[in-house]
Order: C-alpha cells, then sequence, then structure tokens
C-alpha cells in the first residue's frame, strides 16, 4: 500500500507529516519510521508526525503522535507543532479564529497562524519541580538550578526544565566549542535522568539574544529544537542570565520566545516550510 506524506522543517529540524485522521492508529510502526526517517536509505528527516482524530469529533480539535528518528515517542515537539499547523493549513483545514487546538503528550498546544506566515505556539506553563521533569538531581519537588552534574570528567552546572518533555540546559562561554556529538549521548544517557533527557548548550551573547545547541533525545544533534529553545529561555531567566523575551539563535535559524510573567504560560514564534510531498510503499 502506498502512503502519502509530506516533508516539513522548522529551521532545519525536519519532519514527514502523514494525514491520519482516517483512523485512531498511526498508518507505520516505529520501525517503519525509523527506516523512512533514514537519509540514505529513506525520506530522511527528524521524526514522524501523524496528524490523527481526537475522540470526540465534534470537539473541534485534532492530536498529534510523533516517531523519532530512532522509533523512539517523545511527548511534543514544538518545531513539529508548527511544522503540523502548516501541514493542517494546506489540507484545507480551517482554523478557529486563526488558531488549531491539538492534543499531545503533553496536553493540548495551541498554535496560530500569523499574518507573516510564522507561527505562534502558545507552549503552556514551564514544569519545574524535579520529580515531574524528572530528574534525580535535587530534592523531588524542588527546582534544579544551577546544579552540579558530572559528566565525561567534567563538573557541569545544569538547569532542568520540562516543557511537556525534560531538558537539561548549561550556560557556556562558546556554543562552538561543544564537541556535541560525543557530550550529547552522555547527557541523554546520565542516570539522573530516568526517561533520558533533551540537552541544550546555551552562550548568552545578551539578555535578549543567546545562542543555542541541541541534542535531541531519540534523535540525536539537530539544527532546531522549538521545546529546547523554550526551555532555555526559562533557564535563562532562572539563572537571572535572559530577559522574558529573547532571541534564541540555533544552527538552523532564530526563534523568537516570550515566558510571560502574567499567565507563566511560554510562547514560541518561528517558521515552517514544506519542502515536498509523495507517496511511499
Amino acid at each position: 500500500m502506498a502512503i502519502a506524506f509530506s516533508k516539513y522543517h522548522g529551521l532545519g529540524n525536519d519532519f514527514i507529516l502523514i494525514d491520519n485522521r482516517d483512523r485512531p492508529e498511526p498508518y507505520i510502526t516505529p520501525e517503519q519510521a525509523v527506516r523512512w526517517c533514514d537519509r540514505n536509505f529513506g525520506i530522511g528527516a527528524d521524526g514522524v508526525i501523524f496528524l490523527l482524530p481526537t475522540s470526540d469529533p465534534n470537539s473541534g480539535s485534532y492530536r498529534m503522535q510523533i516517531f523519532n528518528s530512532d522509533g523512539s515517542e517523545p511527548e511534543m515537539c514544538g518545531n513539529g507543532i508548527r511544522c503540523l499547523a502548516k501541514f493542517m493549513q494546506d489540507l484545507g483545514i480551517e482554523p478557529v479564529e486563526g488558531k488549531y487546538e491539538i492534543q499531545t503528550g503533553a496536553g493540548k498546544i495551541v498554535p496560530q497562524l500569523d499574518a507573516d506566515g510564522q507561527v505562534t505556539v502558545d507552549m503552556g506553563e514551564p514544569v519545574l519541580l524535579a520529580a515531574e521533569i524528572p530528574t534525580t538531581l535535587g530534592e523531588p519537588q524542588s527546582k534544579v538550578i544551577n546544579y552540579p552534574l558530572e559528566v565525561d570528567g567534567k563538573t557541569w552546572a545544569v538547569t532542568t526544565v520540562s516543557m511537556g518533555n525534560p531538558h537539561c540546559i548549561t550556560f557556556v562561554p562558546d556554543v562552538a566549542s561543544i564537541p556535541l556529538k560525543e557530550l550529547g549521548v552522555k547527557f541523554e544517557h546520565h542516570p539522573a535522568f530516568p526517561k533520558r533527557t533533551n540537552t541544550e548548550f546555551i552562550e548568552v551573547v545578551r539578555p535578549d539574544y543567546i545562542k543555542m545547541l541541541v541534542w535531541e533525545r531519540g534523535a540525536g544533534a539537530t539544527l532546531a529544537c522549538g521545546t529546547g529553545a523554550c526551555a532555555s529561555l526559562v533557564a535563562g531567566v532562572l539563572n537571572n542570565l535572559c530577559d522574558r523575551l529573547c532571541t534564541v539563535n540555533l544552527p538552523g535559524g532564530d526563534l523568537r520566545i516570550h515566558w510571560s510573567a502574567e499567565t507563566n504560560h511560554v510562547l514560541m514564534t518561528g517558521p515552517a516550510q514544506k519542502v515536498f510531498a509523495g507517496e511511499i510503499e
């Protein structure tokens, strides 16, 4: 059976999108997703995203499910949900007042289609308690801010944040000097993170502008990570290094992140672009 797909990217973080609205389960298995994501023998992507129906067809909302390139399933993906919003628009699904309601493993997320072609996503409130991230660093009901973590024979000062998925953020003088492929996997699989973790290395250029390198749980080094950019801005504010409104520069481009003091919600604004469409057996 041939399955139709579309390829999208958000700042180079690329995904295979499948219109899965006619059935409640994904068209393909995690093992098939691994093959599809292979950049030499498949389509090539950081993950596969499925647009699924919700249990209530009259709710006006949809469900998002993701398989990473290694077959694991994350709770949410910030760049991915921007791509999903563009995919829905291209499918002719009408937003309500410019917004879509999408159910994810991290709860309801609401992307908004902006007039300039960008997508703004209300990512909800950051989770800061160690037990809820989860991490064994610190006390379970405490925040992990500027906490020592030994990785690869070196002690790093880390801050942990969940944006529906776990993140470990460390601030460094120069992101260009970080051996990401060597360190990323060691952070991801550190025993302090029982569900593994995404890892962000952050260089603060100015309080309103930071540079970020990311190692994504289940995908490795990627050009961008939306939830990681949100988590990094939150960590920067918690460490008194960043403003609440900040540009996050990633290898694939810039995201604008705002952690609202009034609502405690994090808003992410960035692009999403269709690359091509096709069918695969």
